[in-house]
């Protein structure tokens, strides 16, 4: 007798996880594999009761249904074993992509600020009716009788073309896979090409120039702070408790709106939230309930105070990110001195936005640097963290594990660390330190 599972190899992925999780509370049996090493996503699967087993071959039996991680080659040794049992085998957006007919979808695209916007738009709509989401974080939840299916939409390797959403979010479009995307027009292709199997309407940042050229059969709809926009926030006030705008539907009041969230992006992301909750006529004095109660994501400006000390973790990898990253700290703390620990994330990003990063990072009082974070894909590269350290103005320090002393020289600031690699090892590092001085 064969058991019908749904078998995730990489489940330890932050997608992965989140749809697994998914799979778990619509009443699927779930089992996956992935790395021993502890990952940030792990106690989401450890709570569920979902077990990961280190990789094997033998891990996988006749009956099970197979969703491969992204990362995972037709090579790995769990796909070679599925194909030799004739196994049904999805990749991740694949499965997803499936999945989301089920629903009225919703998904969140852009080169960044995907994942804070899923969560922000999972959250409120959550609050006012049945919704399934599933956000980059790795977290996911599934309700069998949702109305609504809210989806983080990853451009990478034009994933998202497996999906056909009702509506998408485009908080913008950037270069930022450069091991991928041939140029930034390769990109705009890639979203002109999902935004075209959008079936009821888009939602897209107005002040982006890229998104203004869409040409699609169902209505854009641009959100922003400016006349030209469909939606637009204004009277828009930003203080160290969070932002609030008024938000009108071209003319037409929609309501004031409060969000506990820190720099000019959270505006703009509460405001296509508004936006999408106006298009499918919710009340906005709950959306406005929702909103103001929303505690972030995992990894987006993560906040904890260790000694004297705030120590932000964010997951800012591409120049923009850290742009909005140091502009939500110096929102919330203006009166502290913010020194930035910066991991590169791979040798391609680096090099190719080294004059960017310099520029992003010397928003910051002080500025330190890890070694580039390599990935599987790109072990190696002609570009040092020295190199970005000598073109930020007032100097890069590299640091290393085993000697986050220079760190301890300063008293009642704000540290914030950000990079997609691991650059929490850092941190934990830095607190324990803390701890003891």
């Amino acid at each position: 007798m064969t058991e019908e599972i749904d078998y995730f190899v990489g489940i330890k992925g932050s997608g992965m996880s989140a749809l697994a999780l998914i799979l778990h509370d619509l009443g699927h049996q779930v089992l996956g594999s992935d790395i021993t090493q502890y990952t940030f996503t792990q106690r989401g699967l450890e709570q569920a009761g979902i077990e990961s087993l280190p990789f094997s071959a033998d891990n996988i039996k006749p009956g099970y249904t197979i969703i491969a991680g992204n990362s995972f080659t037709d090579e790995h040794p769990e796909i070679v074993r599925a194909k030799e049992l004739g196994l049904k085998i999805y990749r991740y957006h694949e499965y997803l992509g499936q999945l989301l007919n089920n629903y009225t979808s919703i998904g969140v695209a852009g080169a960044h600020g995907k994942t804070s916007t899923t969560g922000l738009l999972a959250h409120t709509l959550g609050g006012v009716e049945k919704t399934s989401y599933l956000i980059g974080d790795g977290t996911g939840k599934g309700e069998p009788d949702s109305k609504f299916f809210v989806f983080e939409a990853d451009e990478y390797r034009r994933h998202f073309l497996a999906y056909s959403p009702d509506y998408i979010i485009m908080t913008n479009i950037d270069f930022d896979h450069p091991d991928y995307y041939t140029g930034i027009e390769d990109v705009y292709d890639a979203f002109e090409t999902e935004a075209k199997q959008v079936k009821k309407g888009i939602f897209a940042w107005g002040d982006d120039p890229w998104l203004r050229k869409l040409k699609v059969d169902v209505p854009v709809y641009y959100y922003g702070t400016s006349d030209k926009d469909d939606y637009i926030a204004k009277n828009v006030q930003r203080n160290t408790t969070g932002s609030e705008f008024d938000a009108y539907f071209h003319d037409e009041f929609i309501g004031h709106f409060a969000v506990p969230l820190f720099g000019e992006h959270s505006v703009l992301n509460a405001l296509a939230v508004v936006a999408v909750a106006h298009a499918e006529k919710l009340d906005s004095s709950y959306i406005a309930r929702e909103l103001a109660t929303f505690s972030g994501v995992k990894r987006r400006f993560s906040e904890t105070k260790v000694a004297d000390m705030t120590i932000i973790d964010d997951y800012a990898h591409h120049p923009s990110e850290i742009d909005a990253t140091l502009d939500a700290a110096r929102q919330k703390y203006p009166d502290k001195q913010l020194i930035a620990v910066f991991q590169p994330h791979t040798y391609s990003r680096t090099i190719a936005y080294l004059d960017e990063f310099a520029e992003s990072l010397n928003k910051a009082d002080v500025v330190f640097l890890t070694d580039i974070f390599s990935s599987a894909r790109e072990q190696s590269g002609s570009v040092t963290s020295e190199d970005l350290g000598a073109k930020i103005s007032h100097g890069g320090t590299v640091i290393k594990l085993d000697n986050m002393q220079p760190l301890l020289e300063y008293k009642d600031a704000v540290v914030v660390f950000m990079g997609a690699g691991d650059v929490q090892k850092y941190e934990r590092a830095y607190k324990d330190l803390l701890n003891l001085r």
